[in-house]
């Protein structure tokens, strides 16, 4: 499961925006980044929608939580950051797979760090120690570094598990910070759903059940559900 958590945060793409794409009216309400309207004249004239967002980059709208990424030189939808540890970014199609890589990972060194702790708890024991220098300095050695590493990913996955509960980002955490509310909260089990899916079946592998792609749009990245109160919230 763990390999084939990382080779689906690797290989897939985190979303692209559709070329050409526009946004629908509900879409382009509350947004940031002003446009004259010589900008783009092929837009829905509609006095309620003064804000759009635009990336001046690409030179192409941008859907709702929508990032550009200066490593990868292009928008990408949902985008939460750019990973050097699977050499892509982290964005709406394969966030699910970034935290189960995650999760199995800490799984995986903490299962060794449990293997190797009779043999940490040995060396300071009073009992002669069984094998060579090397392989006894290897030994604790391996153990400190898995504990360690265990314990930064166990930090790491309980960040993103706490952003999935409030259904932002780390770049929406970051830029929101003074926001009271946020438009996309929409409670702790839905906010799961938007990530993971509601076929609980499919929770734990790289991977989404059909129903859940056809009828939850959130998971392909576009379009997502918001409060109504707070559909007007500039974002």
């Amino acid at each position: 499961m763990l390999l084939w958590s990382y080779f689906s945060v690797v290989l897939t793409d985190p979303g692209t925006v559709p070329p050409n794409w526009r946004p629908s009216i509900d879409e382009e309400r509350g947004e940031v980044d002003p446009l004259n309207a010589s900008d783009f004249s092929g837009l829905p004239a509609n006095p309620s929608n003064e804000r759009i967002r635009y990336c001046r980059k690409c030179n192409q709208l941008k859907p709702p939580r929508c990032h550009h990424c200066s490593v990868c030189g292009r928008c990408v939808l949902k985008m939460d950051h750019h990973c050097v540890w699977v050499v892509n970014c982290v964005g709406a199609l394969n966030y699910k797979y970034f935290l189960l890589f995650l999760f199995y990972t800490f799984l995986e060194t903490s299962l060794v760090t449990l293997s190797l702790l009779p043999h940490f708890i040995a060396f300071f024991s009073d009992g002669e120690i069984p094998g060579t220098p090397g392989t006894l300095a290897t030994t604790f050695l391996a153990f400190v570094l898995n504990l360690a590493f265990a314990l930064s990913v166990l930090g790491f996955l309980i960040m993103h598990i706490s952003l999935v509960s409030a259904n932002t980002t780390t770049i929406e955490a970051y830029e929101k910070k003074t926001t009271p509310k946020w438009r996309y909260d929409l409670g702790r089990r839905k906010n799961f759903e938007q990530v993971f899916g509601a076929d609980k079946r499919y929770w734990f592998i790289p991977a989404y059940s059909e129903e859940d792609l056809r009828r939850m749009p959130a998971l392909q990245g576009l379009e997502y559900p918001s409060k109504p109160d707070l559909d007007s919230q500039e974002f």
